[in-house]
């Protein structure tokens, strides 16, 4: 127990400094870092939990796919970080208005577990014997929350077509195929016609 215990204060409070720099670092880069140390260290307090497949999800989708992309998005937008400075304090009462709002949601959450003690066991559904975390887990999601598990699937390809659509540049000088334009091309602007005279050539 002692060692259990040890191990989870080790994986919060990283968790909670690696969200801290996550907010507060000034290089994006940085941020994605710290990002993905914040991510592992999830996985481990998962793992305490026993949900272990939640933790191996974690680590594959987030830190493998959804932080890649991070950090792929912000190398190629090449943000300038001078510029990126000089805006804090523009959008600071903004951040902070959606900071105490996230506070009063959190408050209102556990207040509400410490006032109903019912609720924890209400908000957990009960696992059958014989069946592991990942059977129940599938069960639980693709029955009683598959439209908010789609809904959640059409965000993500959203943000993936909108990183796409951030990358994609129109530069000076590439050539590249255009089909419409091939197609609506006439002989007379491709084809010149020489009516050469015999023994002369050209």
């Amino acid at each position: 127990m002692i060692i259990q215990g040890l191990t989870f204060y080790m994986f919060a409070f990283i968790a909670i400094a690696a969200g801290v720099m996550v907010v507060s670092a000034k290089n994006p880069v940085h941020s994605v870092l710290f990002l993905i140390l914040a991510f592992f260290n999830s996985a481990g307090l998962f793992v305490l939990m026993g949900a272990e497949f939640l933790a191996m999800l974690l680590v594959v989708v987030y830190v493998g796919a959804v932080a890649v992309l991070f950090m792929f998005v912000v190398m190629m937008l090449d943000i300038n970080f001078v510029e990126l400075r000089q805006g804090f304090l523009k959008y600071l009462p903004v951040g902070a208005v959606a900071g105490l709002v996230l506070v009063v949601e959190l408050i209102v959450v556990v207040g509400g577990w410490h006032l109903s003690p019912e609720a924890l066991k209400t908000a957990a559904s009960p696992i059958p014997e014989n069946v592991t975390n990942t059977h129940a887990l599938g069960a639980i999601i693709y029955t009683d929350y598959i439209f908010l598990f789609q809904a959640a699937g059409m965000v993500l390809l959203i943000a993936m077509i909108g990183a796409i659509v951030l990358t994609h540049r129109k530069r000076s000088g590439v050539k590249k195929q255009r089909i419409a334009d091939q197609l609506a091309r006439k002989p007379e602007d491709t084809l010149e016609i020489i009516d050469v005279e015999s023994g002369r050539g050209i």
